[in-house]
């Protein structure tokens, strides 16, 4: 997926392996590059910490990527998460719920963050969104289908009465094939960024590293991470 290299755009940055190749991406592909992150109550403050040990890291990469590297905002939403509570915002159990979504589903999560997002890149005069949603490899959450980015996308450029483009470079790739794209952009020195820096395990362990990175090892969030990287490892 190539975009305009003279366009400008906000990053939606977790810390975690998508949105960290999302921003690898954009910063490629985009000549001017923000990022927004978003303290919604997660249970686990590893992941803010990450935000910023990745945006130091892609800057020190490469020197065109800190050149374009612009501002970081991070949003307080704990009273959405409160509201939205699930097993990422309080201590439940991840499980299959009755309705066919995992206990982690933060219900509207997406939409709540492309509003947001919408919001400051209106703000900052930025063209487009960028975020690492992707519909192959992942839990089954409607608010990562590109169907349901597109009606974003939709809504936010009808009520900014402004086109708001809605980038979502890894939304048909597994999770192998965003290993392989991380190592197309910035090789092998940006997959140990993502191994090492990153951080996606829904249990927030940081104390067991495995080849593919930090995690409990058992939890969605990593054995999907791992499953990925194997599948990479395999066809490299």
């Amino acid at each position: 997926m190539k975009s305009d290299r003279t366009s400008s755009t906000l990053v939606l940055l977790s810390g975690g392996q998508d949105s960290a190749t999302a921003l690898a991406w954009a910063l490629e592909n985009h000549a001017r590059v923000e990022t927004i992150g978003f303290a919604y109550g997660q249970r686990h403050e590893v992941e803010l910490e990450a935000r910023l040990r990745v945006r130091k890291a892609l800057a020190d990469l490469e020197p065109a990527w800190a050149e374009k590297l612009g501002p970081d905002q991070l949003v307080d939403l704990s009273g959405y998460g409160a509201l939205a509570q699930s097993a990422l915002t309080a201590e439940m159990e991840i499980e299959w719920q009755a309705g066919g979504l995992p206990s982690t589903f933060v219900p509207g999560r997406n939409l709540v963050f492309l509003a947001i997002a919408s919001a400051l890149a209106y703000r900052r005069g930025l063209d487009c969104l960028v975020g690492g949603m992707c519909e192959t490899d992942y839990s089954g959450y409607p608010d990562c289908r590109r169907e349901t980015i597109d009606a974003a996308e939709q809504m936010i450029s009808l009520g900014l009465d402004r086109a708001m483009k809605i980038e979502t470079p890894l939304m048909y790739l597994t999770k192998g094939e965003i290993w392989a794209l991380a190592h197309e952009l910035g090789g092998g020195r940006l997959v140990d960024i993502i191994v090492e820096d990153t951080h996606t395990c829904y249990l927030g362990d940081r104390s067991h590293r495995h080849d593919w990175g930090y995690g409990c090892g058992i939890c969605p969030a990593c054995e999907l991470r791992a499953r990925g990287w194997q599948d990479w490892q395999d066809r490299s």
